[in-house]
């Protein structure tokens, strides 16, 4: 085995290919689009890297490749903190403990001859993107923006030294599923209040919009476990891509008294999709997406961010309700609530009010390095 810091296009598109190799006979395994994943490597334009840097490793067995890795720092993360964080990311491997050992330990070295002292993962590359390893609920494919892996990964992270740091949890809410009545009597007297406005976020006027959504973004996030700020052009770029798929109705904001006070973000499942894409957006990957997104019936509730002056008033019981009513006037069957801090007991309660089941889990690893 040999492993090399990839510095060519040709590794690199070694190092983006491997999944399609290692989950071949993967039926729940989702291809992203490679031009996609080549973006967000991308450290010359893509906004992460402008305050983060990083490196990737490609693990090769004649002449093949069989393991990959990242390893980054993220200043921002750092220095909001107060920590020496490295992270690990992008991760894929054959199930062979030699060759994960490799790729964990050029990930260590990198971050240590950084200064850090603590290696995270996985995140891909930050806990604004794909978080977390798949330790349960293997039996169905991931929704967007969400990891997947073989069962065989937990084995070869912990085997390598790394504990658990954080779970993430899924739940499933499936849409006849009844909202509890008392959550149905909240949410009408929400609406009566003259104080409270709930609108639709304007996608053709994002100039205008993004201001708000970026203030209620890191202001509603900002104390939780991981928390990464974006910046402004992180925040941007999601937008843009978002754009294109993301449906209005199904992104709202509250205000009360005209002042910005929560946010919520559900976004169809995408992934429905690309598994039909193999990876490519070609013409014949535009027509699969426009005939194929008409048939989408399933969503996940991404953010529900919510400014801590106003997390008493029940908002999230009336955002989510005109959300689900949106949902099924629309034929949506199933919605993804993801992701949660295990230890985030409102969140968790409040899911499992609405009739969510936990029905996947995220780990999060670490060590001292």
């Amino acid at each position: 085995m040999t492993l090399v810091e990839v510095r060519t296009p040709a590794q690199l598109d070694a190092f983006v290919n491997l999944p399609w190799k290692l989950y071949a006979e993967d039926h729940n395994w989702v291809p992203p689009l490679r031009k996609e994943v080549k973006k967000l490597l991308d450290h010359v334009h893509h906004p992460f890297w402008q305050h983060a840097h990083g490196t990737l490793f490609l693990a090769e067995q004649g002449g093949e490749p069989v393991g990959r890795i990242s390893a980054q720092v993220d200043d921002n993360y750092n220095s909001l903190w107060k920590e020496k964080l490295g992270s690990f990311g992008f991760f894929e491997c054959i199930e062979d403990q030699p060759v994960a050992d490799a790729l964990f330990s050029a990930a260590t070295d990198w971050v240590r001859a950084r200064g850090m002292n603590v290696l995270r993962g996985p995140m891909s590359p930050s806990s604004n993107d794909e978080w977390g390893l798949l330790v349960k609920g293997f039996d169905r494919p991931p929704v967007v923006m969400m990891p997947y892996n073989p069962p065989y990964y937990r084995k070869l992270v912990e085997t390598a030294g790394f504990h658990k740091a954080k779970d993430l949890l899924a739940f499933m809410r499936y849409a006849v599923k009844p909202i509890p009545d008392r959550f149905l009597d909240l949410a009408r007297k929400l609406k009566e209040n003259r104080h409270i406005s709930v609108r639709p976020v304007n996608l053709k006027d994002l100039k205008h919009e993004m201001p708000v959504v970026k203030e209620l973004y890191n202001e509603s996030w900002q104390k939780n476990w991981g928390f990464s700020p974006m910046t402004d052009a992180e925040m941007d770029l999601m937008a843009e891509q978002l754009k294109t798929f993301a449906v209005p109705e199904m992104i709202l904001l509250a205000f009360y008294d005209g002042e910005p006070a929560g946010l919520s973000i559900t976004l169809p499942d995408i992934n429905q999709l690309l598994r039909r894409l193999n990876g490519k957006l070609g013409l014949v990957g535009m027509l699969k997406f426009l005939y194929y997104r008409r048939k989408i019936n399933g969503s996940r509730a991404l953010v529900f961010g919510f400014k801590e002056r106003y997390r008493r008033l029940g908002l999230p019981v009336l955002l989510f309700h005109e959300t689900a009513q949106y949902m099924q006037s629309k034929g949506y069957r199933w919605c993804e609530l993801s992701w949660n801090l295990e230890d985030n007991r409102l969140i968790n309660d409040f899911d499992r009010e609405l009739g969510g089941k936990v029905y996947k889990r995220y780990r999060v690893f670490e060590k001292a390095v």
